[in-house]
């Protein structure tokens, strides 16, 4: 921030300068908003939130073929609640006590390796699941028991770990016009939902401190633009640190200041899922009940959905087994993903070896085989429970 100066002059230049005063007081009067108590926000290297450049981002203008009009209508459709028509769960062979995949992604780049799948293999990723009668649900409602796709359909979750620049990076067209990278996570999930609607783009980013995706002008911009397009904001913790020796204190502080630092640029907007660094929690029992719920310096948390590195599909939200804060993931790969990948599960699937979640399309009512009735959760008196003998 540029000081003022001030000193004697001569009256010929007392109006100049109040008039300069008057213009650098106006040009700090953003920043003087930011709580200074935060300052300490980092990640490595990287800018801290308050380092960032404090002009706007340029505009955005709509992708080639599409107007800003259609742009509104894609984000309200998103915000909306689809509605699809409920089967009979015998026809469709519903099973709502099946198995879901959580992928976990981290980077989105070349060359194809153990963290980074290429543009062309997300792309195909998407297509195959899509082909497969997979559709995306946010994590949330996962965690919450919300499942909502269409009949025979399976959802599946997608999350992304470390808020890297390629999960959302801006570009200059050749015109000079900014735009979302069509080879970042966010572009491909963007192209893909125009040009598929039924795969909607419901997919969770869990970022760290500092600049979460890179990029210092275009924060504001870009974690609005998740929220407002049906995407989730999740915690990573704000340093990335491994938790299993964590005090409670560092834990809270670590959790708490990303709320704090996504409700600077989204008012309001809750984080409330989390995942564990390195898939690791705290050791100490009496340490570990802070990863759900906790406070730092007047900022708390809850985090309804946590989940781990893990290595499978996980439990329908109405299983016995379920639990929300220990929700384990699968590897969206096919590098050093020793036999547990994303594509050894789909082939496991189709084979039978796992039961599959199959949705009767009908969100407020759990449709199962009445052999999988042994398997439910109590406490699911508040939902109607359809049970069918299949053929």
């Amino acid at each position: 921030m540029r000081k003022n100066q001030s000193g004697k002059r001569n009256n010929q230049w007392i109006l100049p300068v109040l008039l300069l005063i008057l213009v650098l007081l106006t040009g700090c009067s953003d920043a003087s908003e930011i709580d200074d108590s935060d300052s300490s926000i980092t990640n490595g290297p990287a800018e801290s939130a308050e380092e960032a450049s404090s002009e706007d981002p340029p505009e955005v203008e709509p992708a080639a073929g599409e107007s800003e009009g259609a742009e509104e209508t894609m984000m309200h459709v998103l915000q909306e609640e689809p509605v699809y028509e409920a089967a009979d769960p015998a026809a469709v062979k519903a099973n709502e006590l099946g198995q879901i995949m959580v992928l976990m992604y981290h980077h989105i780049g070349e060359p194809e390796a153990e963290w980074y799948r290429t543009p062309d293999n997300f792309r195909r990723d998407l297509e195959i699941l899509y082909e497969e009668g997979f559709r995306p649900i946010r994590l949330i409602d996962y965690a919450r028991g919300h499942i909502n796709v269409p009949a025979g359909m399976t959802p599946i979750v997608i999350t992304f770990d470390d808020g890297n620049n390629n999960n959302f990076n801006m570009i200059q067209d050749s015109s000079g016009e900014w735009m979302i990278d069509p080879d970042s996570a966010v572009g491909i999930l963007m192209n893909f939902h125009e040009e598929y609607p039924e795969f909607r783009p419901h997919v969770t980013f869990f970022i760290n401190g500092g600049t979460p995706f890179g990029q210092p002008d275009w924060v504001e911009f870009k974690l609005n633009y998740l929220v407002e397009h049906g995407m989730d904001i999740g915690n990573h913790t704000e340093t990335h640190l491994h938790l299993g020796d964590v005090s409670a204190d560092r834990l809270q502080q670590e959790l708490a200041r990303i709320q704090l630092l996504v409700n600077r640029y989204v008012p309001d907007y809750s984080v409330n899922t989390f995942s564990l660094p390195f898939g690791s929690r705290p050791r100490d029992e009496a340490v570990a009940r802070f990863v759900i719920s906790g406070a730092f310096e007047g900022t708390s948390y809850t985090n309804e959905a946590v989940v781990e590195v893990g290595w499978d599909p996980y439990h329908s939200p109405y299983h016995k087994d379920f639990n929300p804060h220990k929700i384990r993931r699968v590897r969206a790969s096919e590098t050093k993903v020793d036999n547990v990948g994303m594509y050894d599960w789909l082939a496991t699937f189709e084979s039978g070896g796992r039961p599959r979640y199959i949705s009767d399309g009908n969100p407020n009512t759990i449709a199962i085989p009445s052999s999988r009735e042994e398997f439910l959760a109590a406490g699911l008196d508040n939902r109607e429970v359809i049970m069918y003998d299949p053929e």
